[in-house]
């Protein structure tokens, strides 16, 4: 699975590798699976000429779709036809390697809110529904939608217990990191489709499906989706300080949630939500690993003290 480029490491100073460079970098959390699939799914041939001609094309459409919801608001309405023409698009026409991160980003989504809630002292989340995706197929049961309302639901009602325990999240002095998940959460892209037609990358797939996504959920269901994905810094924002790290607000590029982006954008904003949760959760495995080495378990522990 190795990315366009990338095969050859040989590189020459007049004309450097630019997929090199970004998969050597040093600054990224990425795990390394989602860096070569990310770096190839960019820079695939369908994300450098079908991306140009389809992405004006597309937000086009969504432009007459939001015309057309002036009328019509609420019809059409249907998670399930869109769920299922989701589930049906990313079978037969997306790669692989886009279809792997769409998959993990569910799983990761839970997992970044899940480690929230449980390394802050007091606090108990029940309006959330974990998502643990690992074939297309589970992808059929709302899990898009879902996957938004979880993120508003979670800031309510983390914010309603904080308030109502008079409550600020501090760094905590023990992090808990049970439920960030080592492995690849079951995931295994050499069994996604991947025949001739499977051709379209993630940001192509993303701008496609964003009309669509307008089109057959409500006008303030597609508001409250779209502006979802600004909420990345708010979520960086709680984890910054449950770890003490105020850094982390950096790892984000969807920012500032109560200055709502244009709609026009949200396909771009879905790529950097991905790639904004990739980065929180890279890290937070990281620091797991870290304490693994860093603090010995009991047994060690004990032997070490006799």
């Amino acid at each position: 699975m190795e990315p366009v480029l990338l095969e050859a490491r040989q590189n020459r100073a007049d004309n450097p590798n630019p997929w090199l460079a970004l998969y050597l970098d040093s600054n990224s959390y990425l795990d390394d699976s989602v860096k070569k699939a990310l770096l190839k799914t960019t820079a695939s041939w369908s994300r450098r000429f079908v991306f140009p001609i389809l992405m004006p094309l597309s937000r086009l459409a969504l432009a007459f779709v939001k015309l057309f919801k002036v009328i019509s608001p609420y019809w059409p309405n249907s998670s399930w036809l869109l769920h299922h023409m989701i589930y049906y698009g990313l079978k037969w026409f997306v790669t692989p390697e886009a279809n792997y991160l769409i998959l993990r980003h569910f799983n990761i989504g839970s997992e970044n809110l899940k480690f929230i809630e449980t390394n802050v002292p007091g606090i108990s989340i029940s309006s959330t529904k974990p998502l643990k995706p690992n074939t297309l197929e589970d992808l059929i049961d709302d899990t898009f939608l879902i996957h938004d309302l979880n993120i508003y639901n979670f800031v309510i009602e983390l914010n309603d217990q904080l308030n109502s325990h008079q409550q600020e999240i501090v760094a905590a002095d023990q992090l808990t990191f049970d439920c960030i998940s080592e492995d690849g959460f079951g995931i295994d892209i050499d069994k996604l489709p991947n025949r001739w037609h499977n051709f379209i990358d993630l940001s192509t797939a993303l701008e496609v499906y964003t009309p669509m996504y307008a089109l057959f959920l409500t006008d303030s269901d597609f508001w409250r989706a779209s502006n979802s994905l600004q909420l990345d810094q708010t979520i960086a924002l709680y984890l910054a300080r449950v770890l003490g790290k105020p850094e982390m607000s950096a790892l984000v590029n969807n920012r500032h949630p109560m200055i709502p982006d244009s709609i026009l954008s949200t396909a771009f904003r879905l790529m950097l939500h991905g790639h904004d949760a990739e980065a929180m959760h890279g890290l937070l495995r990281r620091m797991k690993k870290q304490a693994v080495t860093n603090f010995p378990n009991e047994t060690e522990q004990s032997a070490a003290d006799s």
